[in-house]
């Protein structure tokens, strides 16, 4: 009788704005309060079940745990409400799509730690977790869930017990288990939607990387995030892009060396030089080699300094490009052009003396040199856009000596989504033709051109 009175109170005083809120009825109020209240207690069945939780096996999979068909999840009102946020953000459609999803991560360190730990609070279905390691004391100033009670525990349990506790709901597989090629078609068959390298070890990583690539998987890997500070450097890119990292550069030799692979696969890597080297070896004894530390045979016993908030960061960034390839949410990275801003003031006044020797004028042109940027960099990624389809890497980092900015419609001004960026022997090929010659001949090229464009209308409101 007591909450019925409360009920009445709240809907007498609702009533009494009604002028301003006529919208919300007596019906949706009461709905209010029962869906409250309903989520309240399930809220509370839902952490006495997982009161048990704890031992290094727990999780979603454990005794006690309430087990979803992936395909539902959104339909159950707690895990709606968790996600809520990610819903408003990508829509119904696309979050049903992540939580579809069976993603890999294989090594749990600082990187792999994050990155697991926000694939699932954004809502994946499945995830396969593998590492070989235990949780150290010194590895607490990076990892993303452990604790000094889990020190000692395997980084795949530890990560499993933790995440039963924030989403009970998806299917965890923790394995305690070095990725090699004898381990492949374990670890990765299941045809998962991603797996995510968070390997530091070379050889390992090459033996994945080649594995994905036969396979046909999307991989995402992460390169050398130690002996890093600055946030602001750390980019998603093609290998063949990645700069000033060690590691980047060893894979790709062993790639290309060993598996003929000499691009493909986008990688998380920081621009930054590394701030320190690995630290010497001390054995306790002089007769001692650093293969008597080794863990596993093949895996480096010398330490890389780590300052913890740039491995976190990597798990972050590759969490968040996986989760919106799930959604198939379209965004462009940015892309690895290195151009300074004069090199833009030439392009820009290179553009301005063409407009005055084709047309007479350089009155239409409508960019200045920040718009050139935006053009050359985001729309053209620096290279000519005969060139786009072509492989990227270090071959997009052209001169800025064989480029120019023309007009793609010339009965069109020349501003931000009608210009496009060639060659000089393509600009003058293209001044000679005109657009319903292209578009009959190259459709492709004539469909691509256009798309791009139509990013720069939409983008600057045209």
């Amino acid at each position: 009788m007591e909450e019925r009175a409360r009920q009445l109170l709240l809907l007498a005083a609702v009533a009494g704005v009604g002028a301003a809120f006529g919208a919300l009825s007596t019906a949706a109020v009461f709905s209010f309060l029962s869906r409250a209240k309903r989520r309240e207690g399930y809220v509370r069945k839902l952490l006495e079940s997982n009161g048990g939780a704890g031992g290094p096996h727990a999780g979603s999979t454990g005794p006690g745990a309430r087990l979803h068909d992936s395909s539902d999840l959104l339909s159950d009102e707690v895990v709606a409400e968790q996600l809520t946020r990610n819903i408003q953000f990508f829509g119904v459609e696309s979050q049903k799509k992540v939580t579809e999803s069976f993603v890999v991560v294989i090594g749990l360190g600082g990187v792999g730690s994050h990155a697991a730990s926000m694939l699932l609070r954004s809502g994946v279905g499945r995830l396969l977790l593998v590492d070989f390691d235990q949780v150290s004391l010194s590895s607490l100033n990076r990892h993303a869930v452990a604790t000094r009670e889990d020190v000692g525990t395997p980084k795949a349990y530890c990560l499993k017990k933790h995440f039963s506790l924030i989403y009970p709901e998806c299917q965890i597989e923790a394995r305690v288990q070095l990725y090699d090629s004898s381990a492949e078609d374990e670890i990765l068959s299941g045809q998962p939607d991603f797996v995510l390298d968070c390997i530091d070890n070379i050889d390992t990583k090459v033996s994945l990387l080649a594995a994905c690539v036969r396979r046909g998987l999307r991989v995402l890997s992460a390169m050398g995030a130690g002996a890093r500070a600055d946030p602001t450097r750390i980019r998603v890119a093609d290998l063949r892009e990645s700069s000033n990292d060690p590691l980047s550069r060893a894979v790709r030799y062993r790639l290309k060396k060993d598996h003929g692979i000499e691009g493909g696969i986008p990688v998380v890597f920081s621009m930054e030089k590394p701030k320190a080297k690995l630290l010497p070896f001390q054995g306790s004894k002089e007769e001692e080699t650093p293969s008597d530390y080794q863990i596993v045979p093949g895996f480096r016993v010398r330490i890389i300094p780590v300052l913890g908030t740039i491995p976190a960061i990597f798990g972050q960034v590759m969490a968040s490009y996986v989760v919106t390839q799930l959604a198939q949410l379209d965004f462009q990275t940015e892309p690895i052009v290195n151009l300074d801003l004069d090199h833009y003031r030439v392009l820009h006044h290179r553009l301005l003396e063409h407009e005055e020797l084709i047309y007479g004028s350089a009155e239409q042109v409508l960019v200045d040199a920040e718009e050139v940027m935006y053009i050359v960099k985001e729309l053209w990624r620096g290279r000519s856009a005969r060139d786009q389809n072509m492989d990227t890497g270090r071959k997009m980092w052209r001169s800025v000596n064989e480029l120019m900015l023309v007009r793609w419609d010339k009965s069109k001004p020349a501003g931000v989504s009608n210009l496009i960026l060639l060659k000089f022997s393509e600009a003058d090929a293209h001044e000679s033709t005109t657009l319903d010659q292209i578009k009959d001949e190259e459709p492709e090229f004539y469909a691509m051109v256009s798309r791009v464009l139509k990013r720069a209308e939409t983008e600057f409101a045209l």
